[in-house]
C-alpha cells in the first residue's frame, strides 16, 4: 500500500476512534508492523512493511495499535486489549499473520542442504540448520551472505569458528586473539 494512503487511513481511523491529541508517524523497522507510544501518544508504522502490505493488512495494523492506545499501556495483549480489539473490527490476534510479507533480511544464511534464512543484523552466534537438525550440529553449519556477496565474520563469529575447530586461526578473517572466546561448553 502507498504510504499517503496508508496515512490518511490511519489518520481517519484515529480520529473516528476519539484519539484526539494522538499523532501517526512511519518508522523505519522491518520486523514489526506497529507500535503504541503511550508516553508520547504516537502510533507508529512500520513503512517498509506497509509498503508490502494490503489494504487490509494495513487497517488491521493500525486498529491493533489503536486497541492499544484505548486499553492503555498496562493492558499489554491481555482481555481487555483483546475486546477491544475485536470491538473496533481487528482480529485480536497478538502478532501479524505469519502468511504476510515481510522484509527480507539483507543477511542470508544457507545450510548445506540448501535452507535459506535471513537476519537484518550481522549474525554474532554461529548458527546450524534449524530445518535440518534441532540441535546444533556442525554438518549443518550455516554460512553467511550479505547482499549476496560472501562477508567477513563478526569477530565473536570468527573466534566461536575457532573454538569449534572449524577454521584454522590462519584463516580468519579477524585477530582472534583481540576477541573474548566463548565460554567452555557455551556449544
Amino acid at each position: 500500500m502507498d504510504t499517503s494512503e496508508a496515512m490518511r487511513l490511519a489518520d481517519g481511523l484515529v480520529a473516528r476512534h476519539g484519539l484526539a491529541g494522538w499523532s501517526v508517524e512511519f518508522d523505519t523497522a522491518v520486523t514489526r508492523a506497529g507500535a503504541c507510544h503511550f508516553a508520547l501518544r504516537r502510533i507508529t508504522l512500520s513503512a517498509p512493511l506497509v509498503r508490502l502490505y494490503s489494504r487490509d493488512q494495513v487497517q488491521e495494523v493500525v486498529l491493533h495499535e489503536i486497541a492499544h492506545a484505548l486499553a492503555g499501556a498496562d493492558a499489554g495483549h491481555g482481555p481487555r486489549w483483546r475486546r477491544l480489539a475485536r470491538e473496533l473490527g481487528a482480529t485480536g490476534r497478538r502478532c501479524v499473520d505469519p502468511s504476510a510479507p515481510q522484509v527480507e533480511g539483507a543477511w542470508v544464511g544457507t545450510c548445506p542442504a540448501g535452507h535459506r534464512s535471513t537476519r537484518h543484523r550481522r549474525p554474532v552466534r554461529v548458527v546450524s540448520c534449524a530445518v535440518c537438525s534441532p540441535r546444533f550440529d556442525l554438518a549443518h553449519l550455516v554460512e553467511w551472505t550479505h547482499h549476496g556477496a560472501p562477508a567477513s565474520a563478526h569477530p565473536r563469529y570468527a573466534a566461536e569458528l575457532l573454538a569449534l575447530g572449524v577454521l584454522a586461526a590462519d584463516r580468519l578473517p579477524v585477530d582472534v586473539r583481540t576477541v573474548r572466546r566463548p565460554r567452555a561448553g557455551a556449544r
